[in-house]
């Protein structure tokens, strides 16, 4: 999930070069930006995603929820965040 925003000012010509490009791509500006990102500066590799989950599995005690208890608690916040149902 994304969740920082980040605003930057480009030319009007990469902006239609990142437009055309995210159409040939049937995709989003904002992915061509983020694919680009990555390319350049590489993403977090396996060992170290992996070393995250280990240490998270690990962790004990203090105000940590289920996984179950962050869907529900996910669930319960887009439904007042769009005015929902409750799910059943």
């Amino acid at each position: 999930m994304f969740s920082e925003r980040l605003q930057l000012v480009i030319s009007p010509e990469q902006r239609r070069r990142l437009e055309e490009e995210a159409r040939g791509r049937d995709a989003s500006v904002a992915s061509v930006i983020r694919e680009a990102i990555d390319a350049h500066l590489g993403t977090v590799d396996r060992a170290a995603r992996m070393r995250a989950v280990e240490e998270i599995a690990a962790m004990q005690g203090g105000p940590f929820l289920t996984p179950e208890e962050i869907n529900e608690a996910v669930a319960a916040e887009r439904e007042q965040q769009f005015d929902l149902p409750p799910a059943p």
